[in-house]
């Protein structure tokens, strides 16, 4: 897929695409994945990060409309569904599945109807950094089927994340690419860069 100078792509999600971005900042691109594609893009486009730490997927629909649709986004790019996962188990906050799979839904069709933007749905990943994280996967593993019938209802193009940093976990270890299960380092930053890149057809940066 090529890209144009007018062309804006808009990545969405909580901390994993936030990484860090100044939210003061519109420009802010944070130092993660979003900042890497950027960066190996062979052609002009505007990139803009608006990923929230701690959000669910709640939380981007409530704000979709300012974030998202009042941008015009050309592609828009969505990696949700974690800390749907993970306010379970540490706050007791559930977000059952069938919500959350209706509300992603809602605002891909939105985005559909009101931008007609290209859709990329990425998977939340889990890389569990000790036991008490491996039982995550019974909330988790529903979760991502859901991601991925939603996406495919949508015509989206689905980067999965959720194979990709367990392959790349082969040759790393798991604790060198995500050191607390959710939270990628730069190395795994990087994987999940390469995986929406080869979706995109846009190019591989090196390793």
């Amino acid at each position: 897929m090529r890209f144009t100078r007018d062309d804006r792509l808009l990545f969405i999600g909580d901390s994993v695409t936030a990484a860090g971005r100044d939210r003061d900042d519109p420009t802010s691109l944070g130092d993660g994945y979003v900042r890497m594609i950027a960066e190996a893009l062979p052609s002009p486009a505007t990139v803009v990060n608006q990923g929230v730490d701690g959000h669910r997927v709640q939380d981007l629909e409530a704000r979709w409309a300012t974030d998202v649709l009042a941008l015009g986004p050309a592609v828009v790019t969505v990696l949700i569904g974690i800390n749907d996962t993970w306010r379970r188990y540490d706050r007791g906050l559930l977000s059952p599945v069938a919500e959350f799979e209706a509300s992603l839904d809602r605002v891909l069709t939105l985005t559909e109807e009101q931008c007609a933007a290209r859709l990329f749905v990425m998977t939340p990943f889990l890389l569990p950094a000790g036991p008490e994280q491996e039982a995550w996967f019974e909330d988790l593993t529903p979760r991502t089927d859901a991601v991925l019938r939603t996406a495919t209802a949508h015509g989206a193009t689905v980067v999965r994340t959720d194979l990709a940093l367990p392959r790349a976990a082969e040759a790393h270890g798991a604790a060198a690419l995500v050191p607390d299960g959710v939270h990628p380092s730069p190395l795994g930053h990087r994987v999940v860069a390469r995986a929406w890149l080869a979706a995109a057809g846009a190019g591989v940066p090196s390793p």
